[in-house]
């Protein structure tokens, strides 16, 4: 923050607490509507998928059924890749997205297994998986042609996918891409707290308030953040990073 950023108006703590649960009621209405669709969510019918597609993981080819390592359910996280492009041209929206679940262990806990599928060639994969140092699994979904497995909603990869298993057959029962993905992007959430939150264009925002391109909070100088604190990252090449992202 500069000298000359704009920030909040001061006042005194019993006006800050009066203004600060006016809100809150807000937030519970807003709480209590996102119980109400998760509700609804609970109650969508499920369609069937193929329990036998392929993946590539680090020990070759896997079914999808194996995917769920004994568990009951899958979360997917479908994954841009950028085929031929430096670890620098990757999807930084993508790298954003799946940034917070590091660990799945509360996940595992009601036994839903994570997982990451991504639509490179799993030799070009393997490599950017070990230098981001990522530890929930990856797969290559390449040259599956079962589109509930090796796609989603729209053409858009950058989605999450929810698979049921039943016996040995699978069955796909939620997607959500585009805003929904928000939903495992923990740090947005929180900057989603501060008062300058995301600090981007499109959100409503007082004036002079620090903002910046849309879906710039993500990457720096076109390559996904976090790598720039790998000491191993390669040099910035601008030719390199297209900058796209989903």
């Amino acid at each position: 923050m500069t000298e000359t950023a704009a920030s909040p108006s001061p006042v005194d703590r019993d006006t800050w607490l009066r203004d600060r649960e006016a809100l809150r009621a807000r937030e519970k209405a807003h709480t209590r509507e996102g119980d109400a669709i998760s509700a609804a969510r609970r109650r969508l019918p499920m369609t069937e998928v193929d329990a036998g597609a392929l993946l590539v993981g680090p020990d070759g080819p896997v079914p999808l059924l194996d995917v769920f390592d004994g568990r009951d359910q899958l979360i997917a996280y479908k994954h841009m890749w950028h085929a031929g492009q430096p670890v620098e041209g990757q999807c930084e929206g993508c790298t954003a997205s799946i940034w917070s679940v590091q660990d799945a262990a509360y996940l595992h806990h009601r036994g839903v297994t994570f997982a990451v599928f991504c639509e490179g060639p799993w030799d070009e994969v393997a490599p950017f998986v070990e230098f981001m140092g990522y530890r929930v699994p990856w797969y290559s979904m390449q040259g599956v042609t079962d589109e509930a497995v090796g796609g989603g909603l729209s053409d858009d990869r950058g989605l999450i996918s929810c698979y049921l298993r039943v016996d040995d057959r699978v069955f796909l029962t939620n997607e959500t891409t585009h805003r929904g993905v928000e939903a495992i992007m923990a740090q947005a959430q929180l900057l989603d707290l501060t008062a300058y939150g995301r600090q981007e264009e499109w959100e409503d925002s007082p004036a002079g308030w620090p903002q910046h391109p849309t879906a710039t909070w993500w990457k720096d100088r076109g390559r996904p953040v976090p790598q720039w604190s790998r000491p191993e990252a390669a040099p910035y090449d601008p030719h390199a990073a297209h900058g796209h992202h989903h």
